[in-house]
């Protein structure tokens, strides 16, 4: 089928690359001209303008915006729907917050557009092992839109079958689901974002333990030198805790094992946030998902005020003299 993409980025240009792929027609839009040449000359429509854009989608006309979460989406969707009719569909596969998808599918309600809000997960990888995608909004538009969901999905590839999953049926064992209503799909992808925050600190924290086994600070009889990318490289290797971002995790120690090019600074897309907003709506303890939010803020400063507080506390009621810390 057709399908028009604008935000030629990295994930919006691979997964026009992957449709073409699939046989699919794609129409492409994107602030660089560049961008939109170099698509054409794969097999897109290249677009030399919004209005050139809606006018070279066939009816009902199908666009995803694939630009960065806040006034670029809200701007997308606005500038679309002025141009859209009853029946065509926006879909917005960026990291929006759930609560404005809620609020722009009210508003395109109103007209007969259909608005549907795609987590997706996959980063510079899914061109090759395809896009996880968590769908909100009307079902006659997750319907219409299958085609292109299961190109752009995984599929079941060499992953054995969850026992029993034969009987439940559906589309989650090729690698996309319909959530739910408007904001649904967003929502699914916000708590996978919350979740991969606690996994990423997991491993984050046990590989600065092995990295300070050999501590001077240590009894000597207690003191290990480990190999971490080999420790890595091992626990992808039939361990529990194997993952996708283990294997990640291996490639940048096998790369540099001190990882001197990193300065440690770690931003957050926000989605880690709206996790811990939701859990405190909610009630729900997540001691885990909001510690590991806590530690990215932690990331940008050298040392905290009230990290020099407690050091002048502890040297007040007991004497502690600060260490420095030995590299």
């Amino acid at each position: 089928m057709q399908l028009g993409m604008v935000g030629l980025g990295r994930m919006g240009g691979n997964m026009v690359r992957r449709l073409l792929r699939g046989g699919h027609q794609c129409v492409v839009s994107d602030l660089s001209p560049k961008n939109v040449a170099e698509l054409a000359g794969e097999g897109a429509a290249g677009s030399s303008s919004l209005d050139d854009f809606v006018a070279r989608l066939n009816k009902p006309r199908a666009a995803w915006i694939m630009v960065p979460a806040g006034d670029p989406t809200e701007q997308t969707v606005t500038a679309l729907a002025q141009r859209f009719e009853a029946g065509d569909i926006i879909i917005d596969g960026g990291n929006s917050y759930y609560k404005d998808d809620v609020r722009r599918s009210l508003k395109l309600k109103e007209r007969g557009i259909h608005y549907v809000d795609v987590g997706t997960s996959g980063g510079v990888w899914g061109l090759d092992r395809g896009y996880c995608m968590m769908i909100g909004g009307p079902k006659e538009a997750f319907d219409h839109l299958d085609p292109i969901f299961k190109t752009l999905a995984p599929g079941r590839g060499d992953i054995p079958r969850t026992p029993g999953r034969e009987k439940l049926g559906g589309t989650s064992e090729e690698g996309y689901i319909h959530c739910g209503p408007s904001g649904a799909g967003h929502f699914v992808k916000m708590v996978h974002n919350g979740i991969e925050y606690g996994l990423m600190q997991a491993y984050a924290e046990g590989f600065d333990i092995f990295r300070n086994a050999a501590s001077e600070q240590l009894e000597k009889d207690y003191r290990y030198d480990l190999n971490v990318a080999d420790i890595a490289e091992v626990w992808r290797r039939g361990s529990v805790v194997s993952s996708w971002l283990l294997d990640l995790t291996s490639m940048a120690l096998a790369e540099n094992p001190t990882l001197s090019e990193y300065t440690g600074f770690v931003q957050d897309s926000g989605e880690g946030r709206w996790t811990v907003t939701a859990a405190l709506e909610e009630a729900v303890p997540a001691d885990v998902l909001t510690a590991a939010l806590y530690t990215r803020f932690r990331s940008r400063q050298e040392h905290t005020f009230a990290e020099k507080l407690l050091s002048a506390m502890r040297q007040k009621f007991g004497g502690h003299i600060e260490l420095t810390q030995k590299k």
